[in-house]
């Protein structure tokens, strides 16, 4: 960002902006919003936001949820690759948020062509039930696929639990016997996947079994005793083939997902721009602003004008007009007296407006869209 836009704190406005934005993407928009000098492409930012703004008031604002990028997952499921349970939740949450913001945008009482712009990027949704129903079927989290996944999963994963309460049931009948004595602790653990029991050094020979660690002090081995050492086999196997399970339900959840990679690539783009444009609105209604009036002729005709940066409730608002009868505005006055302050405004909301955002001034307030802004503020 140049030094104009610093001095004049754009940069804090867009820091403002990103934090109305929810999605990674929106954000990285956000924080990259530069001033137009396209007349066209300002009245378009502009209207956007407008659109934004009159929606948020007839139907609330949409709920956004958030997702980060998909470039990389995109590029896995086009390669034939499989997809690991956050990046099939990732996709799964665009497919529910695009079909959130279908469902918000087809009310009755919405009437779509008020919303031209809008209704562009809400039309371009695509949204799929039956994926959406399977994969939360299948995923619990992050790091859990869920028994309901398939009916092998939950057979190999009931057959898990039944080997498990075998081999406690045993360790409990040794820890619990003559052989209590022989131990550091009356507990079970696991070492290397495997059920042991913490058994005093200087009684390893009176358990029969296999040393699976040492404490560091020494003092205590971990051993699995003989009476568990095929149920911790067989229980290893189970775990193989449950991986193997997963394995296979991440791969048809991937390959049922790189049917439609365009419609969800789609939907990264159109939802992230949605985010984006709300955020605009949002920022809209939180500093009160309204949509100012374009010229190119270098007028400027700001009314009871606030600067955004300062409190609402203290700013002293100012009324400021340039390019009709005169070109040039000398400020004079008292220290403290307000002159930066107005300075930086004029020059503020024309970066803002010029960015297509609504601007804290009085309904019919002009902006002129300029070529570039110049600020000289300061000492230096």
């Amino acid at each position: 960002m140049n030094n104009n836009l610093q001095k004049l704190e754009f940069n804090k406005i867009l820091d403002i902006l990103s934090s109305f934005c929810v999605t990674d993407n929106g954000k990285k928009l956000a924080l990259e919003l530069l001033p137009s000098n396209s007349s066209m492409e300002v009245k378009k930012l502009l209207a956007e936001t407008e659109e934004a703004v009159n929606l948020s008031y007839r139907n609330s604002f949409p709920s956004f949820y958030e997702f980060s990028d998909i470039s990389y997952s995109i590029k896995s499921l086009q390669n034939g690759s499989t997809l690991n349970c956050p990046a099939i939740l990732n996709l799964n949450t665009i497919l529910k948020t695009a079909n959130e913001l279908k469902n918000y945008f087809n009310k009755d009482f919405i009437d779509i062509t008020e919303y031209p712009i809008l209704a562009e990027l809400f039309n371009s949704l695509y949204s799929n039930i039956n994926i959406i129903e399977t994969i939360d079927k299948s995923i619990i989290d992050e790091f859990t696929i869920s028994d309901d996944a398939s009916p092998e999963l939950k057979s190999i994963r009931r057959k898990q639990k039944s080997l498990e309460q075998d081999i406690r049931k045993t360790l409990n009948n040794i820890i619990h016997s003559n052989n209590s004595k022989y131990l550091q602790d009356n507990i079970i653990t696991i070492r290397n996947d495997r059920f042991v029991i913490p058994v005093k050094e200087e009684y390893r020979s009176q358990i029969k079994g296999f040393v699976h660690d040492v404490s560091n002090a020494g003092s205590t081995l971990f051993i699995e005793p003989m009476a568990i050492v095929k149920l911790n086999n067989d229980l290893k196997e189970l775990y193989v083939q449950e991986q193997d399970e997963i394995r296979k339900i991440l791969a048809s959840l991937s390959e049922e997902a790189a049917q439609y990679i365009e419609e969800i690539r789609t939907d990264y783009r159109s939802l992230t721009d949605l985010d984006f444009i709300f955020a605009r609105g949002a920022l809209a209604l939180t500093m009160r602003a309204s949509r100012p009036i374009l010229n190119e002729e270098g007028r400027i005709r700001i009314r009871e004008g606030r600067h955004p940066l300062l409190d609402q409730k203290k700013v002293v608002p100012i009324t400021v007009s340039l390019g009709d009868e005169f070109s040039l505005l000398i400020i004079t006055g008292p220290n403290t007296g307000g002159k930066t302050v107005s300075l930086k405004t004029v020059g503020l909301l024309t970066l803002m407006g010029q960015a297509g955002l609504h601007i804290p001034a009085g309904d019919r307030s002009e902006i002129a869209v300029f070529r570039q802004v110049y600020a000289d503020i300061g000492d230096e």
